[in-house]
This record gives structure tokens, C-alpha cells and sequence, in this order.
């Protein structure tokens, strides 16, 4: 017999976040129980394009880096 839990298959009824890189819901997973405050990324892909410091703001997708001006070489 199966151990009574309070999930009852109702997916809808699970606490959710937003990923801090891309903004998509996450949904709660068992495997994140114990560290559900601490999950900040959706997927790996997620965490690998996290922001290069630790207060920066999510990143948007609609922004892209300014380049740094490069010096000529001298002849």
C-alpha cells in the first residue's frame, strides 16, 4: 500500500516561482522539498546563462551587451 502524501494529483494546486533567468513558471517538484527557497533555475540551460553577478537583475531577452571598443593595431 502506498504512503499517504497531500499531493493528490492536482498539478494546479502546487506552490510555483518564476526562473530568475528566462521568467517561466516552475512548478514544485518532490526532489525539491527540502530546497524549494533555495531553487532559483527552471533548467540547466537556465543555470548556465545565469547572470555573471551575484545582484544583478534577470536578464532580459530582449537586451544585448554593448561591445567594447577595440584599439587599433599599430603598423
Amino acid at each position: 500500500m502506498p504512503k499517504p502524501s497531500g499531493f493528490k494529483g492536482n498539478k494546479q494546486e502546487l506552490p510555483q516561482k518564476p526562473c530568475v533567468v528566462c521568467g517561466r513558471a516552475m512548478s514544485w517538484r518532490k526532489s525539491w522539498a527540502k530546497n524549494w527557497d533555495q531553487v532559483l533555475y527552471c533548467s540547466d540551460r537556465c543555470r548556465a546563462d545565469k547572470p555573471k553577478s551575484a545582484n544583478a537583475s534577470p536578464v532580459s531577452s530582449t537586451s544585448a551587451p554593448t561591445p567594447t571598443p577595440r584599439k587599433k593595431a599599430a603598423s
